[in-house]
C-alpha cells in the first residue's frame, strides 16, 4: 500500500488555530504549515503565539499571530475579518482554546464555572460563527473542535469542562447537518492524555497522579502533540471529505475503560 504524499495538501489554503501558542494547538498549526498551508494562530499570549509563528515559518510558509480573547465575540469577529482581509479566505478553523481545572463540583464557584464555559463553549461558538459566515460565502471549509472524551462518559471534578465540551459536541453535530449541503464540514477530535505542560498541570499535577493516568491507558503511554496533530490533519484534509459531524477519539483506548485522572471527590 502506498502512503499518500501529504507534504503539499494544504498549499494555497489558510487555517486559523485558536489556543495556538502551545501544546496541541501549536502542533496542529505547525503540521498545517508543514503541508504548505498559511496559518494564523490566535490566543491571548503574544510571546507564545510568536514562537508558533517561528516554527511554522520554518516550513517556508506565511504565518501570523493574532492576539485575541475568544470570550470576546466582538474582538473575535473583528480578528477573523482581518485575517480574511489579509489572506482572502479561511479554509480551516481549529477551535483548540480551552480552560480547565479539577475541582469537586460542590466547591466550584460560579466564576469558575463561567470562566471555563466562556472559553470552551462560548468561545468555540464565537469563532465558529465568525469563520463560518466566511466559509459559507466562499463555498466551503472545514472546522475541527478539540474536546475530551469525558464530554460523554463523565469525569469527577470536571463538571464545568465536561458540560462545555458536551455542548461543543452537540454544536458540532448540529452544524454538520445544517451546513453539510453548503460544503462546510464540522468535526471533533478528542485527545487522550497528551504530553503537554498545560494538561499535565491541570489534570495530573503530581507524580502519583501521573502514574495513575498512565496506568489507565491500555496503550501504555501518553500521546505526543504531534500524534494528535496528525489525526487532526486527516480530519482537516480532503482525505476526510465525506466525514462530518463525527468525533475522532485518539486516546490509546483510555475512555473504553472510563478511567479517571484523579478523583477529587474521594475523601480520606
Amino acid at each position: 500500500m502506498t502512503t499518500p504524499d501529504t507534504s503539499t495538501e494544504f498549499a494555497g489554503r489558510v487555517a486559523l488555530v485558536t489556543g495556538g501558542g502551545s501544546g496541541i494547538g501549536q502542533a496542529i498549526a505547525v503540521r498545517w504549515a508543514a503541508a504548505g498551508g498559511t496559518v494564523a494562530v490566535l490566543g491571548r499570549r503574544k510571546e507564545a503565539l510568536e514562537e508558533t509563528v517561528r516554527l511554522a515559518e520554518a516550513h517556508g510558509v506565511s504565518a501570523e499571530a493574532v492576539v485575541c480573547d475568544v470570550r470576546d465575540h466582538v474582538a473575535v469577529a473583528d480578528a477573523v475579518d482581518d485575517v480574511v482581509t489579509r489572506h482572502g479566505r479561511i479554509d480551516a478553523l481549529v477551535n483548540n482554546a480551552a480552560g480547565n481545572f479539577v475541582v469537586p463540583s460542590e466547591d466550584l464557584s460560579p466564576n469558575g464555572w463561567k470562566a471555563v464555559t466562556d472559553i470552551v463553549l462560548n468561545g468555540t461558538f464565537y469563532c465558529t460563527h465568525a469563520v463560518g459566515r466566511h466559509m459559507l460565502a466562499q463555498g466551503g471549509g472545514t472546522i475541527l473542535n478539540v474536546i475530551a472524551s469525558y464530554a460523554w462518559h463523565g469525569h469527577p471534578g470536571t463538571v464545568h469542562s465536561a458540560a462545555a465540551k458536551g455542548g461543543v459536541v452537540a454544536m458540532t453535530r448540529t452544524l454538520a447537518v445544517e451546513w453539510g449541503a453548503r460544503n462546510v464540514r464540522v468535526n471533533c477530535i478528542a485527545p487522550g492524555p497528551t504530553e503537554t505542560q498545560g494538561a499535565g498541570a491541570a489534570l495530573w499535577p503530581t507524580a502519583e497522579a501521573r502514574a495513575d493516568v498512565l496506568a489507565s491507558v491500555p496503550a501504555g503511554r501518553f500521546a505526543s502533540p504531534e500524534e494528535i496533530a496528525e489525526s487532526a490533519a486527516f480530519l482537516l484534509s480532503d482525505r476526510a471529505a465525506f466525514v462530518t459531524g463525527d468525533v475522532l477519539v485518539a486516546d490509546g483506548a483510555q475512555w473504553l475503560g472510563k478511567a479517571i485522572y484523579t478523583d477529587p471527590l474521594a475523601r480520606t
